[in-house]
């Protein structure tokens, strides 16, 4: 029932609004979403854990090393902190259905989304992946996680920059926010990245723009130009975003 009323909204005739509509990410989402939005908010949903237990062949990975990216699983005591969407247009739900469904092998629900401060919470779409999905990797020790992060790389860059990208976000915008499952991965990462003595410039690829807070998510005519909500705009040549790694390689000096 709950996928049927998402996809009623994807299913609206071309120039119906689909304002009021959120949608909650908790991955690359939080950092780069892609998409036009109204509003963005911080916040979080109740009953799930976020793990890197999703396999990606498209974004982060390749056929031969899958690189792996973040899902939910339920978690009755659980709560996972991300950032809510107001969809703009009409071309964020198909977008989203491609990049998160598609591609990805995730499946749509809605959940209740609680934002910071005084607001009212409402209900949000939320992309889970599940078990029965063909890129599902399930667990594993964290160890073998940060690893096959380390040597993961796809079409829109290293899987390095989707953790790392990710845990900065969850520290400069919800730093109070706790998750030793992400945050202990990130450690190890790090760890790994120093004992091969890899360049984590090169591994990050270019910045990206800086987000706007809750307290500006309002759309605002000085964002930057090409930007999509006030994010990077997608780039030509890859589905979600081209490789992030630039045209020359970078070198490190491990001095």
């Amino acid at each position: 029932m709950q996928e049927q009323h998402v996809q009623e909204a994807a299913d609206r005739p071309a120039g119906t609004s689909t304002s009021g509509l959120w949608v909650f990410g908790y991955g690359s989402l939080c950092w780069h979403p892609g998409f036009e939005y109204d509003k963005s908010l911080t916040g979080f949903v109740r009953g799930w854990a976020r793990r890197f237990w999703q396999g990606n062949i498209t974004h982060r990975g390749t056929e031969g090393k899958p690189g792996r990216v973040a899902t939910l699983v339920e978690d009755k005591e659980g709560v996972v902190w991300g950032r809510a969407f107001q969809i703009k247009g009409e071309a964020a739900l198909p977008y989203l259905d491609a990049r998160e469904c598609k591609l990805g092998g995730y499946l749509t629900q809605l959940t209740t989304f609680y934002p910071r401060g005084q607001r009212e919470p409402f209900l949000a779409v939320l992309y889970v992946a599940t078990p029965t999905n063909k890129h599902w990797l399930g667990d594993a020790p964290l160890t073998d996680m940060a690893r096959q992060i380390v040597d993961s790389f796809g079409p829109s860059g290293h899987n390095v920059e989707y953790v790392l990208r990710l845990a900065n976000f969850m520290r400069e915008h919800i730093p109070d926010a706790e998750d030793e499952h992400l945050f202990s991965l990130e450690i190890l990462i790090r760890t790994f990245i120093k004992e091969k003595r890899l360049c984590l410039a090169t591994l990050m690829g270019p910045d990206v723009a800086p987000l706007r807070s809750d307290s500006d998510s309002e759309s605002s005519s000085d964002e930057a130009e090409g930007a999509v909500g006030g994010e990077p705009a997608p780039r030509p040549g890859s589905f979600q975003y081209t490789s992030r790694m630039p045209p020359k390689k970078l070198r490190c000096l491990n001095i």
